[in-house]
């Protein structure tokens, strides 16, 4: 580490908090020189261990002593002030919070709604929803791209997808954002106002069922002779709602940002749209949107990097950070952008059993998204500083709250 470079540590930890994860990329280089696992201090004070190697970020994700369960790790966590496993502070009963057995029966169930046909079947509605925002748009000038383009779009295919009623998607989509920022004071009323909306809408759906997920959902809960408890069935929504479509808003805006920093790439983009779905990969690799992996809890006294773990210790994996640490097929830079780079390697979608189950959803939609922001608008640029863009500054996701850009539509 040069002279000039900050130290990394506070009081002997990462303090990943505001001002780290508005300079996360540059911080998470700097420790992965010093090595692949760190002692971390995370939102609330919770302190466990951040995992910013690839080849250790790989091993951590599939490690069977690294569970969700917390248990172990409980009476640290409660001493912290952090109340575990409440509806009304997380996503509820979900397979994202789960270990197997019950991971894998409620992966099976959710994965049985949520079909590749199913995905694949919504190409042509994403594309006209992309269309009809940029239609929206005045033909030129300034606005917030976050607010007109990139939130909208995969809000109104989750919606849609859901059977969310048009009439609760402002509701819909604030609760959501709000839902991920830990730190923030609406964080727990956006996550109770959630549930209750889904709660009702379940309810409403059993009654009146309709063609979409959530009707389908609620046909396999009840189908199956209740193996999907109505806790369950809410949770598996809210997961899809907070945590799918709001990786796919800042996955969109972070790749949108990347080009705006990197005028090369993007006119090669825009002379060759065949090279998106490429580039999509290389965009999570680059600049992912879930920066980091949800807590897992050693079940036991282990080592991880020739570190020793105490039993009860919360380890996060750095999905980003690992991305910038994998060899890259083409042996080319990992710090460098490249939207040509043939199989771009990277975690962004976890790895092992808790892989995001709605990926090829949110490569579908960021593909649909930048070909037709492209080819519909000619001209974009930042109409800010890059130093000026605020960033979401607590929870696992990584994106800018607002992207003020020119522009004008062709």
């Amino acid at each position: 580490m040069s002279a000039h470079e900050h130290c990394p540590y506070q009081d002997g930890r990462v303090v990943i908090d505001h001002a780290f994860k508005a300079d996360s990329p540059a911080r998470y280089a700097r420790l992965r020189r010093l090595g692949p696992i760190h002692p971390a201090e995370f939102h609330l004070g919770l302190k466990g261990w951040v995992i910013v190697g690839h080849d250790l970020a790989r091993e951590a994700l599939t490690h069977p002593a690294l569970l969700k369960d917390a248990t172990p790790a409980a009476e640290a966590l409660a001493a912290a002030g952090y109340v575990l496993h409440q509806p009304s502070v997380g996503l509820g009963a979900q397979m994202m919070e789960a270990d197997p057995p019950e991971h894998t029966r409620l992966r099976r169930l959710a994965s049985a709604a949520f079909t590749p046909r199913r995905t694949a079947e919504l190409a042509p509605r994403i594309e006209r929803i992309a269309h009809d925002l940029i239609d929206a748009m005045p033909p030129s000038g300034e606005l917030d791209l976050v607010e007109a383009f990139n939130a909208p779009l995969p809000a109104t295919v989750i919606a849609e997808l859901l059977g969310i009623p048009p009439r609760h998607h402002l509701d819909f989509r604030r609760w959501s954002g709000q839902a991920l920022q830990v730190a923030s004071p609406e964080h727990r009323p956006a996550l109770a106002a959630l549930h209750g909306l889904l709660a009702d809408l379940v309810a409403d759906k059993r009654r009146r069922p309709q063609d979409d997920l959530l009707s389908a959902l609620v046909a396999v809960r009840d189908e199956e002779d209740g193996r999907l408890s109505e806790e369950e069935l809410v949770g598996t929504a809210m997961m899809l709602v907070v945590a799918g479509h709001e990786s796919t808003v800042n996955l969109l805006g972070n790749a949108v940002l990347a080009l705006l920093r990197h005028p090369g790439q993007l006119r090669l983009l825009r002379e060759r749209p065949e090279l998106v779905p490429g580039a999509v990969e290389e965009f999570l690799r680059y600049d992912t949107s879930v920066e980091r992996s949800t807590s897992r809890y050693a079940s036991e006294d282990l080592e991880l990097g020739g570190v020793p773990v105490p039993r009860g210790s919360m380890v996060v994996v750095a999905l980003g950070s690992a991305g910038h640490d994998a060899p890259q097929p083409d042996g080319d830079d990992p710090a460098v952008l490249d939207v040509t780079r043939p199989n771009a390697r990277h975690l962004a979608f976890g790895h092992g059993i808790h892989y995001c189950l709605g990926a090829p959803l949110a490569r579908l939609e960021t593909a649909i998204a930048l070909r037709t922001l492209l080819s519909r608008v000619p001209e974009l640029e930042l109409a800010v500083p890059p130093d000026s863009l605020d960033w979401i500054g607590s929870g696992i996701i990584r994106g800018v709250l607002s992207l003020p850009v020119r522009y004008r539509v062709g």
